[in-house]
């Protein structure tokens, strides 16, 4: 069995900026221990499977250790695939998640630009050891559906964090967000997610759709520029819009190549498919 497979930096208006996803088209569903196995051996923090569907496409997101609801960067970067490598025709793309319903992204121009549910988040008391994992105390705490998000007074407390990630691996949830006011943006992140096998996710779209109803209900505006301040760093235009948040941004293609699943592989599979 072959399957086609690119690896694409998402957010980034260069390579080797943003964060790399790797895109694989299939032409059927495999069995979740063997899209869980790709995304290991790929060791990217997402591997997205796309499949073409009656309506648009169905999409799947894994880190090396676990299947996600949603995720960002990995969904940009299958359109730019689609868009740019598998002559889709038209301006949007309708996926569609088995966890986050209908997803869509939209070209406009150099940009890409994701229709995402927007988070709701709740105030929050600190789980044992979160605070402790960070280093330094947050201003305020909240709770989302899958992440914590802990706000800062300045840009320099997120670039100063060193966290423990053996500790914070133990904090149940998904991920935190960590932000604060930005210099030259709105506002400026970052995203830890040990649980899910990703200390540091380079550029974090799903977190934006908890980052900008948060950042709109202090600065009084819809409409954001926004940074991720990881090493490889990223640049995102936010916009709240209702109850979802459109998160653009733009990718460029690193490798394009082929998985070779020997015979082996695909008995295993068959006979996993076979009832007990």
């Amino acid at each position: 069995m072959k399957i086609e497979m690119f690896q694409v930096d998402a957010f980034a208006e260069s390579q080797f900026a943003g964060n790399p996803a790797a895109v694989c088209l299939l032409d059927h569903w495999l069995d979740e221990p063997l899209m869980q196995q790709i995304a290991m051996e790929n060791n990217l923090s997402e591997t997205a499977f796309v499949k073409k569907g009656t309506d648009g496409y169905e999409i799947r997101w894994f880190t090396p250790l676990t299947e996600v609801e949603l995720c960002g960067h990995a969904t940009l970067a299958s359109a730019h695939v689609l868009f740019h490598h598998k002559g889709f025709k038209g301006g949007e793309i309708v996926f569609h998640s088995r966890y986050s319903g209908q997803l869509t992204v939209t070209l406009k121009g150099k940009w890409l630009e994701l229709n995402f549910p927007a988070d709701t988040l709740e105030p929050a008391l600190p789980p044992d050891g979160l605070v402790h994992a960070l280093g330094i105390k947050p201003l305020e705490i909240w709770k989302g559906r899958k992440d914590y998000l802990l706000c800062y007074g300045a840009q320099e407390d997120i670039e100063a964090l060193r966290p423990d990630f053996g500790m914070l691996k133990k904090v149940q949830a998904r991920g935190i967000i960590v932000t604060a006011p930005g210099y030259e943006f709105d506002f400026v992140s970052r995203f830890f997610a040990p649980a899910v096998g990703v200390n540091e996710d380079p550029v974090t779209g799903s977190a934006h759709t908890s980052l900008t109803p948060f950042w709109a209900h202090r600065m009084s505006q819809l409409s954001f520029e926004a940074a991720q301040l990881s090493a490889r760093g990223g640049i995102l235009q936010c916009h709240l819009s209702g109850d979802r948040v459109l998160i653009a941004g733009s990718a460029k293609t690193f490798l394009q190549g082929t998985i070779y699943l020997d015979q082996l592989t695909q008995e295993v599979q068959s006979d996993e498919r076979k009832p007990k």
